[in-house]
């Protein structure tokens, strides 16, 4: 094969440091941002917080700290310099620490805690305790119990093979008599028979919901009214108590102890109308403002080929990069907030029903940015609404098309099913046939399908599984 030079013009993009620090503050959520600032004034002795609105409060007198020297060394250019960056869009400067009581990691029970601190009240023998223990670490975080009570016994000690099925049944009613009501049940059916058990005697209708709970709950699953007053021997308004009894317990009473750390959301944006208009700002709180430590920055000498000055010049350089990508992310984060608000007025004024389809294309083609960067900015960032508390993500949608020609956001079609079915009468549920024909009605032509795949979305169970006595 003969060999040859050939020459070939191309563009590509280099991924640098300063490239890559920008993407990854870009896609940081605000508690992440705020971990990052931190770890960076500690391993950067050039950054500082500026925690007031005096630039002069943490240098010495005679030193001009709002100014980098001018002998420092020019390597590059000194446009990209940024001493003190506020990025809190222009608002008061917010503190720093404004969000150490919310970071710290609250103390959380797990149910497992719980029942072993039950039992430790308990007065059991060295067996028992042994037999408890094995039966709460076969409870999952539902509260149900997961293993056999034959596995639970194999599982035991070889020298406590002794012990018997019996023994260990026993051990579980004491467990199973614990808080939170309902745990360590093994079916549902065992798990609503426990609760009704531990009400008061004489609780209306608790004889009749434990026969039911007992031996029909398939037939109330499907809704078999009929049947379920021929069994019990009730009539439709009795069976409706007994039925609101039931609801009135807890399928997951395990879901009643926390057992994860709650997780804060601090919202990024705050939106409000002001004189007729929409207004957009960053939120202070969550903004961190840097600046240079001149006292450090004033240490460097042009000249100097230390390795302290070298040192001293490299954390310059860091600084100043990560000011402008904090900077950056800030830019970003409220062109594109901007936009959405601007896109998404309807919403503001008169609810989800008046969402407006929306793609990150649309955002990115307005305010000149790639995709990619508007579904970073877009993802764990929260805005602050008369509305409530919505991430961004959630004002983006695909779209349905409509008789007139036009399209409306899946997100407002979502709302305007939410709407039908729970102004539905109850003895009679539409089913997504029904509901598909409403809405052809109403100008949205969607297939049945897609309203089977929106009520699911939304966690809305069938017409069947609505159909109430």
């Amino acid at each position: 094969m003969k060999q040859s030079l050939q020459l070939l013009l191309g563009q590509h993009l280099a991924m640098t440091p300063r490239l890559q620090q920008a993407i990854r503050l870009l896609q940081l959520s605000t508690m992440e941002l705020h971990t990052e600032v931190r770890e960076a004034l500690d391993s950067n002795l050039m950054l500082e917080p500026d925690e007031d609105d005096d630039p002069g409060a943490g240098g010495e007198a005679e030193v001009a700290p709002a100014d980098i020297p001018r002998e420092l060394p020019v390597d590059t250019v000194w446009e990209d310099v940024y001493d003190s960056v506020p990025v809190n869009g222009g608002g008061p400067a917010g503190e720093f620490n404004g969000t150490d009581l919310i970071t710290r990691r609250a103390q959380t029970e797990s149910l497992k805690d719980r029942l072993d601190w039950q039992i430790s009240l308990m007065r059991l023998g060295d067996t028992d305790r042994i037999i408890a223990a094995a039966l709460i670490d076969a409870v999952n975080d539902d509260g149900y119990l997961e293993l056999t009570l034959e596995d639970i016994r194999d599982s035991l000690d070889p020298r406590r093979r002794e012990v018997t099925l019996e023994q260990v049944e026993a051990v579980l009613r004491h467990i199973q008599n614990l808080d939170p009501p309902g745990v360590a049940a093994r079916g549902l059916g065992e798990c609503l028979a426990i609760q009704l058990r531990q009400l008061p005697a004489g609780t209306e209708w608790r004889d009749a919901a434990l026969t039911l709970v007992a031996g029909h709950l398939q037939a109330l699953a499907s809704k078999n009214y009929a049947q379920l007053m021929a069994a019990l021997g009730l009539g439709k308004h009795e069976l409706r108590c007994v039925i609101d009894l039931i609801r009135s317990l807890s399928p997951r009473p395990g879901a009643a102890v926390q057992s994860s750390t709650p997780e804060y959301v601090i919202p990024d944006v705050f939106v409000r109308k002001e004189n007729g208009a929409w207004k957009v700002e960053l939120n202070p709180d969550a903004s961190p403002r840097l600046r240079i430590n001149t006292r450090y920055a004033n240490l460097i000498r042009r000249s100097d080929d230390s390795a302290d000055n070298h040192t001293l010049k490299t954390h310059l350089q860091e600084a100043r990069w990560f000011i402008k990508s904090l900077l950056n992310r800030g830019e970003t984060l409220l062109k594109t907030a901007t936009c959405i608000v601007e896109r998404q007025q309807g919403f503001l004024e008169h609810g989800e029903e008046a969402m407006k389809p929306m793609v990150l294309a649309d955002v990115a083609h307005t305010i000149g940015m790639h995709e990619s960067t508007i579904s970073r900015v877009t993802t764990r960032k929260y805005m602050h609404t008369p509305r409530g508390l919505f991430e961004l993500k959630y004002f983006f949608s695909s779209h349905v098309h409509t008789a007139s020609g036009s399209e409306a956001s899946s997100t407002a079609v979502r709302a305007v099913l939410r709407k039908l079915i729970a102004s539905e009468n109850p003895a009679r549920p539409l089913s997504d046939q029904k509901l598909k024909e409403i809405l052809s009605g109403q100008g949205i032509r969607i297939a049945r399908r897609t309203v089977a795949k929106y009520r699911e979305e939304m966690a809305i169970p069938s017409s069947t599984e609505r159909k109430a006595l």
